[in-house]
């Protein structure tokens, strides 16, 4: 009987494996799924698509992610550039400090970061954990300003980008940090900004976004590509996917209002966070 069971375990964790690998390609097209409908969250998703149905490190799945969602965002401004709803002296003032960010993220912050960190009374943290609580930290943070961010008829805003320079670019050098060191695009933190502050209409605001997205985020994974020798078939085909699922959110978002869109989606972020935080934590 034992040898029965050691023979066919090798066979079990391959099904096993076959499946999550499934699980995870139709995933990819759900992230591709959500910049296509909202403008954002594709990178909070592939993140842990990566780690947990592909069993990619945290570290190589923020560089995954960087391409992924950097490639996806680029294709997707084509038809919004068409539609002319992209506001391209804003994409341009914020995406360079921006971008310089990511790199900075990319290249000294994150390397800086020990494989394990000792904290009082002998406590050690590996630099796995860490990045996924931050993680899981930035995707509770989004979840919950989706949720319960109320949107405004917008009626004659005009935005003058010139007069707000300096906020733009504490802006643009925070989102950029972030995206760095995560992994994620960062949609869901410069819609809010270039509409609540930045005055700019929401249309215009997720092509903007979108445009800004995938920029910095092909400069943060080129900046890292040096050292993250990524496997190019499996990142060429969650790319694929991803491109196919935002077309296919394109098409979906105008069948759904906007505020109906980002209160389902912040709640379904929302749980894969806190899942995070436990299976991080717990198991």
């Amino acid at each position: 009987m034992s040898q029965t069971y050691t023979v066919s375990l090798p066979r079990f964790v391959k099904i096993i494996e076959i499946k999550m690998e499934i699980i995870g390609y139709l995933a990819s097209i759900l992230a591709g799924l959500s910049l296509g409908m909202i403008g954002g969250g594709g990178s909070i998703l592939t993140v842990p698509i990566l780690v947990y149905l592909f069993s990619v490190s945290p570290l190589n799945a923020t560089e995954y992610s960087l391409f992924i969602v950097g490639i996806t965002s680029l294709i997707g401004v084509i038809p919004l550039h068409r539609e002319k709803s992209i506001d391209f002296k804003m994409a341009l003032l914020f995406g360079i400090p921006s971008a310089m960010a990511v790199i900075f993220a990319r290249k000294v912050i994150l390397p800086a970061i020990p494989e394990e960190i000792i904290l009082f009374n002998s406590v050690i943290i590996l630099r796995r954990l860490m990045i996924m609580l931050f993680f899981a930290i930035v995707m509770i943070a989004a979840s919950l300003l989706m949720i319960f961010r109320k949107e405004k008829v917008e009626k004659n805003i005009k935005s003058d980008p010139q007069k707000h320079l300096g906020l733009i670019f504490c802006e643009a050098i925070s989102v950029g940090t972030i995206s760095g060191i995560s992994g994620a695009g960062g949609g869901f933190l410069i819609i809010p900004l270039l509409t609540i502050l930045n005055k700019i209409p929401m249309k215009k605001a997720i092509g903007t976004s979108l445009l800004i997205i995938g920029v910095q985020s092909m400069i943060g994974f080129f900046a890292g590509l040096s050292t993250a020798n990524p496997d190019w078939n499996l990142l060429l085909k969650i790319t694929t996917l991803s491109v196919s699922g935002f077309f296919a959110g394109n098409y979906l978002s105008i069948k759904f209002s906007a505020a109906t869109l980002k209160n389902s989606f912040g709640w379904f972020v929302l749980c894969i966070g806190i899942y995070i935080i436990l299976r991080e934590l717990l198991f």
